[in-house]
């Protein structure tokens, strides 16, 4: 369903030792952006029952059910820029994204874009 990465997992395994190694990552998508849809990935405690779980190279993930359909067959890699880094994604869902890269949309999809 969704690949991390050898270096994204260092990566959020680092995050994880810094705040608590019992914390999840979530990954799943919001309505918003100029496209449809946003990526929202952060550090969460609780797990629902609407949450699929997984384990990839160690780290907990939890991924909503509303965003399972978008985020079939993504790939989390961690790109280092100069002093800076940021997480990735590539999304073989994605039919669509804005000029800033914020948002996507998918084939799926039938929300309403924003303005960016």
């Amino acid at each position: 369903m969704i690949d991390i990465s050898e270096f994204a997992s260092k990566q959020i395994k680092e995050m994880l030792a810094q705040n608590d190694d019992n914390l999840f990552l979530r990954v799943g998508v919001v309505d918003g952006g100029c496209s449809g849809l946003s990526y929202d990935l952060k550090l969460d405690d609780i797990q629902t029952e609407d949450d699929l779980y997984l384990e990839i190279r160690e780290v907990k993930v939890l991924v909503d059910s509303r965003s399972i359909e978008f985020l079939e067959g993504l790939k989390i890699d961690y790109l280092v820029q100069g002093m800076t880094g940021g997480f990735t994604m590539d999304n073989p869902n994605v039919k669509a994204s804005c000029g800033c890269g914020a948002s996507f949309r998918t084939a799926t999809y039938r929300g309403k874009a924003q303005k960016c």
